[in-house]
């Protein structure tokens, strides 16, 4: 365990102050399964795994209170970016503009309504309940009586923050610009802005959040009203029966007699279930859509009446055309080499958990969490189109129509998602014998 140095003060439930102290506890590293006990940290200091030097938890000063100001900060943001318009475009005397939920709306008009759902989830209705979710846990965690929800609503809200995609939208807006910019007259509008600074807060917003001094400030005000003997727990032997809570990471013991977390409610198990072949199952669906999405147009420019359909390569190399390199580069890395890395990253993780291999362990866990990161970056081409589709409409003019292609593409995304959610890294280190648990590996 690695900390850096300083001095601690008194922990609190709801710290006021700038300068508090962690309570010390025992915690399972979700990576690689090593029991350990976590010493308390002040604001700046941080504790690494001993095994694989994943980072286990850091100090941050006043961690609830600048969260739930940067939340509420943010979710302002996102109500004016919501109604103000993103671009508006001319062309032959008519105009047209956009605002972030035309997208959708435009997707579901051509008939693919997979798009239009997934669109408005990740771009709007996502971040606006985890902004909303995180805000109302924040500010009812200071109520003298807080409702007991609110445990579940935090949960829920962890489990949003992978598909609230704000940041990956306004790279699909800037490459949907660039190939605007020399077919129609183009103008941005204050929605941008907005959600750049929404994008700026919600990053700054899950950084300064400490997410277990929110579970521990919970605790501590009486949710649950059960007691959790933490004690208890801190002196037994490490790995020794404990179960970590997937959700809050709380250590449970057998001999508390809990199916569920005491804390969060939720079920207890020692690893995520059936993670080998439900990781299987998902990259083997997502690999053979990812042959159709390839394959199929993703959208369609129609000019006078006449157009070619355009495919994911397509427009890699119409960007280099239009000479605009780093583009094409970001877009072919996003939508083509993510994807491929993506599933031969995962692939290559489960193969060598099946067949036991004990060699460089925290390198592939380090592997498993940069497959896990860039996953919703692929999201940049669909972004992309859904913008066109919405802008780019004058009739026999000129239009944009979406293809079936993007809809496979968008499936692979999904699926690769859930791939990389449904694998336990810690079975990497359970195959080889270092972790006393049951073993998955098949």
């Amino acid at each position: 365990m690695s900390a850096t140095t300083g001095r601690l003060a008194e922990a609190a439930p709801l710290p006021s102050t700038r300068l508090w102290a962690t309570p010390a506890r025992l915690r399972e590293c979700m990576t690689c399964g090593q029991f350990q006990n976590v010493p308390s940290l002040t604001p700046g200091t941080r504790a690494d795994c001993l095994r694989c030097g994943i980072q286990i938890r850091r100090g941050m000063a006043d961690p609830l209170g600048r969260a739930l100001a940067l939340n509420l900060a943010a979710l302002a943001i996102l109500i004016v970016a919501l109604t103000m318009p993103l671009m508006t475009v001319s062309t032959a005397g008519m105009t047209r503009d956009a605002t972030l939920l035309s997208g959708p709306r435009g997707m579901g008009a051509s008939g693919l309504w997979p798009l239009e759902v997934m669109v408005l989830f990740t771009t709007a209705v996502a971040p606006a309940f985890k902004l909303g979710l995180m805000a109302y846990v924040l500010a009812g965690v200071r109520l003298p009586r807080p409702p007991r929800h609110l445990r579940r609503a935090y949960a829920l809200a962890l489990h949003l923050r992978a598909w609230s995609m704000i940041e990956v939208f306004l790279i699909g807006m800037a490459v949907a610009y660039s190939k605007l910019v020399d077919l129609v007259h183009l103008e941005v509008g204050l929605a941008v802005l907005a959600l750049f600074l929404l994008m700026v807060t919600m990053i700054a917003a899950d950084y300064v959040l400490d997410r277990q001094a929110l579970w521990e400030a919970m605790e501590a005000r009486g949710i649950p009203h059960a007691d959790i003997d933490h004690a208890a727990t801190a002196l037994s032997q490490p790995g020794d029966g404990a179960v970590s809570c997937h959700t809050c990471q709380l250590v449970c013991l057998p001999s508390q007699g809990h199916e569920a977390c005491p804390r969060c409610g939720s079920h207890l198990h020692a690893r995520k279930r059936n993670a080998i072949a439900r990781t299987w199952a998902l990259l083997i669906a997502a690999a053979i859509l990812y042959i159709p999405a390839n394959y199929y147009p993703v959208l369609q420019l129609i000019q006078l009446g006449s157009g070619a359909p355009s495919t994911i390569l397509g427009g890699v190399v119409e960007l280099v055309d239009a000479g605009l390199l780093g583009l094409a580069a970001l877009v072919f890395f996003a939508s083509v080499a993510v994807p491929m890395m993506k599933l031969a990253g995962l692939i290559t993780l489960l193969v060598l958990t099946q067949r036991r291999a004990a060699g460089r362990l925290r390198a592939r866990a380090q592997m498993y969490y940069i497959v896990e990161a860039i996953g919703r970056w692929s999201m940049i081409d669909i972004f992309m189109e859904t913008i066109l589709v919405a802008l780019v409409q004058f009739g026999g003019v000129v239009r944009i129509e979406p293809g079936v292609g993007a809809v496979a593409f968008c499936a692979v995304v999904v699926l690769t998602m859930f791939a990389a959610e449904s694998f336990d890294p810690r079975l990497m280190w359970d195959a080889v014998g270092q972790n006393h648990v049951p073993e998955e590996v098949a």
